[in-house]
């Protein structure tokens, strides 16, 4: 299996994780898996819910859900953020 190393920030916490990212998942399983991780790691300053959304952090668009890791463009070193 493929994976890409990316940074994720959560403004919540104002804090960076480095996370590897499987390349052929849908980025809704991605989102779902990222925020509940998140939410553990941060002790309740990021909360999950169901419009949590993942974005380039370089250009706050958002990322489509319904395509997968790689073909969002996400390659090692992106930066995106968790909202």
């Amino acid at each position: 299996m493929d994976k890409v190393l990316v940074e994720v920030y959560i403004p919540a916490s104002e804090k960076s994780y480095d996370v590897f990212l499987p390349l052929d998942s849908k980025l809704y399983e991605v989102v779902y898996l990222l925020a509940s991780t998140m939410a553990e790691l941060t002790q309740g300053e990021f909360s999950a819910n169901p419009d949590t959304v993942l974005c380039d952090r370089n250009t706050g668009q958002m990322l489509n859900i319904n395509l997968t890791v790689e073909e969002n463009g996400v390659m090692n070193g992106t930066k995106l953020m968790l909202v």
